[in-house]
């Protein structure tokens, strides 16, 4: 059980009267309530107070439950005063830094959850007095409109706005401490909920709290209840901590778990080598070969050659028959897409995004279009095809990588980065774990420039010089296996 569920279930048992014992030696509330009505009764006929409308009698249907022995229920009207707050307008003409000046009580000095309040932020000066409403340490105050309902006791005295309502005369009839938490309870939230007006933000008003019915046990009996419930209530406070603790542990366990899967891949920790494997360095030989023809033949692009990898940047020791090698040395294409912001159509060829990649996620769903010109120029730098990854190279989410899984033609803008290998001993399964494991996503995020600024950007250049681990080919074959089994394990005990 949750502990706000835990929470409500406690508050309702104990304003049902099943929380603690009842003692027959208690004075009935009945018999309180009608000391009450008397000591009302004369000081109308004294001409002290006003006469109020009466309030509806309180049928049988309307009874929330069962009263213990000693209890009665009333409607909250006709026990307590209630009254509403108000505002001199406009309000900056009457706020002041003046010592002498009234505390106004606003919604933003209340705690969600709390129970006092202990000062305010601002105040206004005596003049907007008889536009307000002064209240006093020990009113209970009830929130009327947006997070409606909300009681809290005033350890302040003060002005408050129409946005609270004021509970004032509680101490003949209610322990302070006792009324908080009925006010707090369920079965007062649900009359209230049954009461609020408006489209948009909800509000009470004084009628409808003084129409809402409380059962009220003996005065005695609510000390017990208070003392039972400041025991109990602190230990779900705790339980609710560790839950929430436990929750977020739960919400960030999966990833943990799969950047640690990731780590353990890239490092040849994962699947277990095997001495037969052909070493990564003959299918470098043989890529460095390709490489050469296609760039004699014409097919791409002669780059730039790269520094020798230094030792500063290698993270950790390989296996026997892994190699150490630049991002550049294993792509065909390694390339961004169109720098400028095109001309977008209602039709035509698909145009993708950083919004299209997320990790081992391609979702090209939404889309724009782009004329057919300008992606027959863009697609001579490299046709985003299938098994090819796309990266993404700014914004928040920069070094997100996913593998193209479908056939589909379309171009890419400027915001993502296309990699092309040579996958006859590359596996781009096992390039996309690593771009998207703990190593992977540092590099990333250590080469992006402009930290300053709202949006990073991920150099191509710098993609290129990334030192990136290659194990032979058979075993790359075993790690994709082992990692995407795992994954699957992971995202399953995910959803329970």
């Amino acid at each position: 059980m949750k502990a706000e569920t835990l929470k409500k279930a406690i508050l309702q048992y104990a304003m049902q009267g099943k929380l603690v014992e009842q003692n027959p030696s208690d004075e009935p509330a009945p018999i309180l309530l009608e000391r009450i009505k008397a000591e009302k009764e004369q000081l109308i006929k004294d001409g002290k107070i006003k006469k109020e409308k009466p309030l509806p009698p309180i049928t049988e249907d309307e009874m929330p439950f069962e009263l213990p022995k000693g209890w009665i229920c009333e409607r909250l009207g006709s026990i307590l005063e209630i009254a509403r707050g108000g505002s001199p307008r406009p309000i900056q003409d009457y706020l002041t830094n003046s010592p002498d000046g009234l505390n106004w009580i606003k919604i933003g000095d209340s705690d969600k959850g709390g129970k006092y309040i202990n000062s305010t932020k601002e105040k206004i000066t005596k003049e907007g007095l008889h536009k307000t409403r002064y209240v006093k340490k020990g009113d209970f105050l009830l929130s009327n409109s947006m997070s409606f309902g909300r009681p809290y006791i005033l350890n302040i005295d003060g002005c408050i706005h129409d946005g609270w309502l004021v509970l004032s005369n509680i101490e003949k009839c209610f322990v302070k401490d006792f009324l908080y938490y009925l006010l707090s309870s369920y079965y007062i939230y649900q009359q209230f909920c049954g009461s609020v007006s408006g489209a948009v933000v909800k509000n009470l008003n004084t009628d409808k709290v003084s129409n809402a019915i409380v059962c009220i046990p003996p005065l005695a009996e609510q000390e017990r209840i208070v003392e039972k419930l400041e025991q109990i209530l602190p230990l779900v406070e705790e339980y609710g901590k560790n839950e929430e603790k436990l929750s977020k542990l739960n919400f960030t366990l999966p990833d943990k778990i799969k950047q640690s899967i990731l780590q353990h891949a890239v490092q040849g920790k994962l699947v277990p080598q095997n001495p037969s494997d052909e070493p990564a360095s003959e299918l470098l030989k043989r890529i460095k070969a390709e490489k050469e023809q296609l760039i004699k033949d014409g097919k791409i692009k002669k780059e730039k050659p790269l520094p020798p990898i230094t030792e500063d940047e290698i993270p950790y020791e390989l296996p026997k028959g892994w190699e150490w090698v630049r991002f550049q040395d294993i792509t065909k294409v390694l390339t961004c897409g169109y720098a400028s912001t095109p001309q977008y159509y209602e039709q035509g060829r698909i145009f993708l995004s950083a919004k299209n990649v997320k990790p081992y996620k391609f979702m090209p769903e939404n889309h724009k279009f782009i004329s057919e010109g300008l992606y027959q120029t863009l697609i001579q730098n490299g046709k985003p095809e299938k098994d090819d990854i796309l990266m993404t190279r700014v914004g928040a989410g920069i070094g997100e990588s996913a593998i193209i899984d479908r056939d589909l033609d379309f171009a890419i803008y400027v915001s993502l980065t296309l990699i092309k290998l040579f996958k006859e001993d590359i596996n781009p399964k096992y390039i996309l774990h690593w771009l998207n494991s703990p190593y992977g996503t540092e590099k990333a995020t250590k080469h992006t420039f402009g930290k300053g600024c709202s949006q990073g950007n991920l150099n191509v250049n710098q993609v290129r010089a990334f030192v990136i681990p290659i194990p032979p080919l058979a075993e790359q074959q075993r790690i994709v296996t082992k990692v995407e089994e795992l994954l699957m394990v992971v995202d399953k005990l995910n959803e329970h």
